[in-house]
């Protein structure tokens, strides 16, 4: 059994000089620095640039005044503790504040931050509230990092959900296959349990995160084939990151290797405009460009994926860009009147997120006023 260590502090990694340490330990103080020692083992250090260097070791532009600690407004969603109804099928239950690393542009890095107490190590009233909620088809366990919790605990809460006849899919949103792929080679017990509640009728989807080609290690591959044997179904989802996955040869890479093995990318986020994250953003017109190049270099099988922003308002897919208009449309909607509306902006090639766009038509529309620039994003019926 590999023995695999949390390091969170930056002092713990000697790699980084004296110097590089005391100018990212006010970084680090501010937001929260983990990764596991497998994980920082795939770093060329010789490479200032290094793409997992970038996801999990902290940047001094992180200090730059920008974005919403709260992105998405995540906490309009509640409707129990730890528990979030956006969209009619689909809860959300959040069982764990830990991860097995921290991307440096987590959204959700408020959990990590003094205060952060929105997840809940007793999910019961989530899940009454599900077994409540018939409408309710689709669970996703989220946090932090689900698989960072005891086998056991996984099995009490899988069993529990398992037992409410309306929910048919569980859905668990991992990046233990990249940051500790021994979590799942090592331990037969949290095989044994997906496996036992991944029924023909009824599966258990795990969304992994992989973001370059370098995550999928040998180790990594070995623990995504035991996982897709335990009868689980396997999905990638990724946001495109500013130094990370944004030129379009490393995307066609990670999606090519991604389709080999048998996970087929099911999103693509735009990154959120989240405090911390200015380094690592980038505008939806280069988010959209270089995914749409990548997809020219890869099978179908490959380039399934949907480009999307997880907006306040619903999930929004970008799927078009002309000289002049970017063409979005509501994939999932918090207001059921919205599923699947069309919208059309002016081109805009500094903007980040829906509410920098200005539409080519003025009609209602349900953005609310958080936005980052001041105007807000209003689009067509």
């Amino acid at each position: 059994m590999a023995r695999v260590r949390y390091v969170t502090k930056l002092e713990q990694i000697k790699q980084l000089s004296d110097s590089e340490y005391r100018r990212l330990k006010p970084v680090a103080d501010k937001y929260a620095f983990r990764a596991s020692d497998y994980y920082l083992k795939l770093i060329d250090w010789s490479n200032p640039d290094d793409p997992i260097r970038r996801i999990v070791i902290p940047h001094i532009d992180e200090l730059r005044e920008f974005g919403d600690l709260d992105a998405s407004g995540e906490q309009t969603n509640y409707v129990a503790p730890g528990c979030q109804h956006k969209y009619p099928h689909t809860a959300l239950l959040l069982c764990n504040e830990v991860c097995g690393a921290y991307c440096r542009f987590c959204f959700r890095k408020r959990f990590f931050m003094p205060g952060g107490n929105e997840t809940e190590r007793d999910v019961a009233p989530g899940i009454n509230y599900i077994r409540k909620t018939p409408q309710i088809t689709n669970v996703l366990l989220t946090g932090g990092d689900p698989l960072m919790l005891s086998s056991r605990r996984i099995e009490a809460i899988l069993s529990q959900l398992r037992s409410i006849p309306h929910v048919g899919i569980i859905r668990i949103g991992t990046k233990m296959p990249a940051f500790n792929p021994y979590r799942i080679i090592d331990h037969p017990q949290l095989t044994a349990t997906l496996s036992r509640y991944s029924t023909r009728e009824k599966r258990i989807y795990l969304m992994v995160h992989f973001s370059v080609p370098q995550e999928l290690t040998d180790r990594a591959m070995l623990a995504l084939d035991m996982l897709m044997k335990c009868g689980v179904v396997v999905a990638n989802q990724s946001p495109i990151i500013r130094g990370v996955n944004d030129d379009p040869d490393v995307l066609a890479e990670l999606m090519r290797k991604l389709s080999f093995v048998g996970v087929p990318p099911y999103y693509f986020f735009q990154c959120r405009p989240t405090v911390g994250n200015e380094p690592y953003e980038l505008s939806l017109v280069e988010t959209y460009q270089a995914l749409e190049e990548a997809k020219k270099q890869v099978s179908g099988l490959a380039k399934r994926a949907r480009l999307v922003m997880s907006h306040e308002t619903g999930k929004v897919e970008m799927v078009g860009l002309s000289n002049e208009h970017m063409y979005l449309r509501y994939h999932r909607a918090r207001d059921p009147k919205n599923e699947g509306r069309f919208m059309i902006f002016h081109r805009d090639d500094e903007a980040y997120w829906l509410d920098d766009l200005i539409p080519v038509q003025y009609p209602p529309h349900p953005v609310h006023t958080h936005g980052h620039r001041e105007h807000h994003a209003i689009g067509p019926e």
